[in-house]
């Protein structure tokens, strides 16, 4: 079994590669960069810290939305073009097939992630860059096994990525949503009130904080301590674990 994996984590490694994802990412890093330069040079004031959050910024949008793209639009591809029935045709099981997907996207979030810290680390102490860094890769395990999740269950490309960038949205803004909704203009004595609450409570509840994530902070002011960062790796094994065995059921209760 772990032999089935690790072939087919390196077939998802050469697949990357053969479609130059590398390239688009080291083109990427440039253009963040010579946006962060742009707009930081704008700034009368703290012009350093506003050109490291606009670099954060771009990078952590830019890495959950081609790695939720590259692992959704793989794995459509080889569901329209038979190549998952022909795999599993052979001796190889589905959860094998499946965590050596999983193990292989995986790998390229984290080179994504290491790709980014080096750029990270033009604007803040290489050990602020790394911790960033490993809190973005914790975020793109999250991303990753959720796109698997919704790949075996859409089986489309538009629809499964429209799902996943608003469960990251969701997840990154539910803490704001939650404050508006207990603010000091909330009627709390309405009932409608209390029941949007609750509502709210519980999605939070079931949702990651990704709010807590890589934050752009760390890389402007340098306050980031690795002590959060258990928080974070906590976080991500948890949703990672509970997301790869939602994905590994839908997996085997489809027919191929």
């Amino acid at each position: 079994m772990a032999a089935h994996i690790l072939t087919i984590a390196r077939l998802t490694w050469l697949e990357a590669f053969r479609n130059r994802l590398l390239w688009l990412v080291l083109a990427a890093l440039l253009i963040a960069f010579g946006l962060a330069e742009f707009l930081g040079s704008l700034a009368i004031t703290e012009s350093v810290q506003m050109r490291a959050v606009l670099l954060a910024a771009l990078l952590r949008v830019f890495a959950v939305i081609v790695v939720s793209l590259f692992v959704t639009s793989s794995g459509v591809r080889e569901l329209d073009e038979k190549a998952t029935d022909l795999l599993l045709s052979l001796p190889v099981s589905r959860a094998s097939y499946y965590f050596g997907k999983l193990l292989g996207f995986s790998g390229l979030a984290l080179l994504m992630a290491l790709l980014c810290a080096v750029a990270a680390a033009l604007y803040a102490p290489a050990g602020q860059a790394a911790l960033w860094a490993l809190s973005l890769g914790c975020e793109l395990l999250i991303v990753v096994a959720f796109s698997l999740l919704c790949l075996f269950t859409f089986h489309q490309v538009t629809v499964a990525v429209s799902v996943v960038l608003g469960f990251y949205v969701l997840s990154r803004s539910m803490a704001a949503i939650q404050l508006v909704g207990s603010g000091p203009f909330a009627d709390s004595g309405g009932i409608s009130q209390r029941v949007m609450t609750t509502v709210i409570d519980a999605i939070a509840y079931a949702l990651p904080s990704l709010d807590r994530f890589t934050p752009s902070e760390w890389l402007a002011y340098h306050t980031g301590q690795w002590q959060e960062l258990l928080h974070v790796a906590g976080q991500a094994g948890v949703y990672l674990v509970l997301l790869a065995g939602a994905g590994l059921f839908d997996l085997y209760r489809k027919s191929f």
